[in-house]
């Protein structure tokens, strides 16, 4: 009934969002109505922990009058108790549905509008909570003529969003699932299904998600906190949260993009975090790191694939980088991301980072610092390869590396193919639980398994001259599961219906063959018969 009822409210939402939207770009209305709906959230956070503490008094918050000389002692009253506990405040003519229905009533509201998320703001100031709440409405320009060229056309437009999420229920009692919450990240992916390139930078699919959470807490569950240093809208973070069994984990991220920033503190807020659980900075993650001094149980991570970064030769003494000797290059800033989130692990944690899959094999300075990981420290504890465009944004194949700083010696890598297990979608391939659930059971079994998984040794890696190219290690192409089935076939038919023909040898190509045959059975006929 609960996830019925989730999945009717995020079909409605998405409805909304198409229908109002009308000729603006998904990208620009996106800012607005997940900002009105964070507006929303929390306003029916402060009714229901005032009407709580108004219990006693037998009156609700919003009854209480403002201009009397009892409304402003109750107000300064409340004030202080939710600044403590929630974080913020503002006065009950500036609730959501007070908005809202001033607006369906024709009012011109965009002015109360931009006040009340300004007093939200400006009732944080000197609070724990003020880092959280910083600009955090400054995306949502009420002026600009995205919303329309006249103020009267941009009011009208603010004035339905606030009528039409004023109509819809967002509370179902008894219900453990946060509805509000996923129904605001549900919007996230929906607009980012439709932003092309742009969509990497704020989200990753949810089931992926889940399978990077999943893998960073498996024998780890009780961890105390989890950081992403690319963390977009903060998916990663939350479901690696959700795994935990610990139920103050604290999230730690980064993000650059200040409008995404955004984004990421109202996931965190809307879904339960208070704001004592998370600590989201706005800055360049590679160039000016925020979170150094702390080490954590969990990282997380979808860095934006092969970026351009600057480094110097200043960097060769940075502490994140100078143990190997190598810098990323210039034009792929993978194995810098992949440096930082290392030198950020607790020598018991986890680390699941999806990469391109050049991070595998490409040479030179990358070959040398994967060489080190590998060799020299014993971080690298699995490779998973996943489907093409499987990342929105990138058509390119991707797969998951899994750190681990506790493993010993002969510790072995587990190099996984799933890169066949999918469904293929309109614009990306997804995949579904039970691709996740077969992932899953390989990690959790760590065996060899035909045509999915292998175990391979240093040695074996070292053999391969430290390149991670999981088709060296695991062969589940199409083409390879092919010509195998053909080749039983063909031993089955001379076994069972003694044909006068016998299979001499049976070969396919492969990346490092430079033989002539290619994809061919060479059939010798029988001596004699």
């Amino acid at each position: 009934m609960v996830e019925q009822y989730q999945k009717e409210l995020n079909l409605q939402l998405w409805q909304i969002a198409t229908h109002l939207r009308g000729q603006m770009q998904g990208d620009d209305f996106r800012n607005y109505i997940l900002g009105l709906l964070f507006y929303k959230y929390l306003s029916d956070k402060l009714i229901r922990y005032a009407d709580e503490l108004l219990l006693d008094d037998g009156i609700r918050f919003a009854q209480i009058d403002e201009k009397s000389e009892d409304g402003q002692e109750y107000l300064e009253a409340i004030k202080e108790e939710a600044r403590n506990v929630l974080g913020y405040f503002f006065k009950p003519s500036e609730l959501f549905h007070v908005l809202a229905e001033a607006g369906a009533n024709g009012k011109f509201i965009l002015d109360d509008v931009r006040d009340v998320l300004n007093d939200i703001e400006q009732s944080t100031m000197g609070a724990d909570s003020a880092d959280d709440f910083d600009g955090l409405f400054d995306e949502l320009d009420l002026t600009s003529n995205k919303l329309g060229k006249t103020p009267d056309a941009r009011n009208k437009l603010i004035a339905k969003v606030l009528e039409h999420l004023d109509n819809i229920d967002f509370h179902l009692e008894n219900s453990e699932i946060d509805i509000l919450g996923d129904a605001y990240e549900y919007l996230i992916g929906m607009f980012a299904s439709g932003a092309g390139k742009k969509a990497g930078e704020f989200y990753t699919p949810q089931i992926l998600s889940k399978l990077l959470a999943k893998l960073v807490t498996l024998g780890n569950e009780d961890i105390e906190s989890v950081y992403d240093p690319t963390c977009g809208s903060g998916s990663l973070l939350l479901q690696a949260a959700r795994e935990s069994r610990n139920l103050d984990v604290k999230c730690y991220g980064q993000e650059q993009n200040p409008n995404t920033y955004n984004l990421a503190r109202m996931n965190m807020i809307m879904h339960g975090l208070d704001y004592d659980g998370f600590d989201i900075k706005n800055a360049d993650t590679l160039h000016a790191p925020q979170h150094l001094n702390l080490r954590f149980d969990a990282i997380v991570a979808n860095p934006p694939f092969s970026m351009h970064w600057s480094p110097t030769p200043l960097y060769m003494s940075d502490p994140r980088f100078a143990e190997s000797g190598k810098l990323a290059p210039k034009t792929k800033a993978d194995y810098a991301f992949i440096q930082h989130m290392l030198y950020q692990l607790s020598d018991t944690g986890t680390m699941a980072v999806v990469v391109p899959h050049g991070v595998l094999f490409r040479s030179l300075a990358e070959g040398h610092i994967r060489k080190f990981l590998i060799k020299d420290k014993n971080y690298l504890d699995m490779v998973i390869g996943l489907p093409s465009n499987i990342v929105l944004g990138t058509g390119v194949p991707v797969c998951i590396l899994v750190f681990k700083k506790s493993r010993k010696v002969d510790d072995n890598v587990l190099f996984i193919d799933a890169s066949q297990h999918f469904e293929k979608g309109k614009n990306a391939n997804y995949l579904r639980e039970e691709d996740l659930q077969r992932i899953l059971n390989a990690v959790s079994k760590r065996e060899n398994i035909d045509q999915f998984s292998h175990l391979a040794s240093i040695s074996d890696i070292a053999e391969q001259d430290y390149n991670l190219n999981i088709s060296r290690y695991v062969d589940a192409s199409p083409q390879s599961v092919y010509l195998r089935g053909l080749k039983e076939q063909l031993q089955e038919y001379e076994a069972c219906l003694l044909l006068p023909y016998t299979l001499h040898s049976f070969r396919y190509r492969t990346d490092s063959d430079k033989q002539d045959l290619d994809n061919t059975l060479v059939i010798s006929k029988t001596f004699g018969m």
